[in-house]
């Protein structure tokens, strides 16, 4: 007698305290399989150890990868609040390209109208990037930079072929830089933002079960 394979788990990464209280605040059924949510801690080394050491689990063989939590927007207009949803993650050791991006737009649109989307390449920094940096990175044609997402998914596909997506939300942006992300509206949005998104990410997971035409 045969058995249906077991669905493909979901990986969601995030580095800090309030992104995975927001993320488990607004953690509801309906993925297409198992979900963990990991917090790697902060920073490039960080998010690389935890993630490739989650993924030696046999639990998560085979693991769709997501990266999330908040970011630093470079384009001029963008605010706290805002998605930013990357076609690739950058870092100095290379590229990973994000499966799935329109699909990710699609459904952050459904489940948080009047939220304005951005995509573009999302870079990666070792450090909260201030000032004139923002224009260097955004000359590289970068939209947002965070400290983790590249890292999360350059260590994901080393462990294994697998989908791989990054999804920040900006809570510091050229006209409204951070200070300290609890005393902030900026940041409080962005953790109302970041409650919200789960759906979406269930959704992008569902479709990377079904059959292939």
């Amino acid at each position: 007698m045969s058995t249906m394979p077991a669905p493909a788990p979901l990986l969601i990464a995030c580095a800090l305290g309030i992104e995975h209280l927001a993320l488990r605040a607004g953690e509801r059924g309906g993925a297409g399989g198992p979900v963990t949510v990991l917090r790697t801690g902060m920073g490039p080394r960080a998010a690389e150890r935890s993630v490739t050491r989650v993924l030696t689990d046999p639990a998560l063989a085979g693991a769709a990868v997501l990266a999330t939590g908040f970011c630093a927007g470079l384009a001029p207009g963008m605010h706290p609040g805002d998605l930013v949803v990357a076609e690739e993650t950058r870092d100095p050791r290379g590229s990973v390209p994000c499966v799935g991006t329109e699909l990710l737009v699609k459904e952050l649109v459904r489940t948080l109208p009047g939220r304005t989307v951005h995509t573009g390449p999302v870079t990666g920094s070792d450090h909260v990037v201030r000032g004139n940096e923002r224009s260097d990175l955004l000359a590289t044609g970068a939209i947002a930079v965070d400290m983790e997402s590249a890292a999360t998914l350059l260590s994901a596909v080393r462990a294994g072929e697998r989908p791989v997506a990054a999804v920040r939300v900006v809570v510091d942006a050229p006209e409204h830089e951070l200070v300290r992300i609890g005393t902030v509206r900026g940041g409080i949005s962005a953790f109302r933002v970041l409650r919200s998104v789960l759906p979406a990410f269930f959704e992008w997971h569902r479709s990377l079960l079904l059959p292939r035409r």
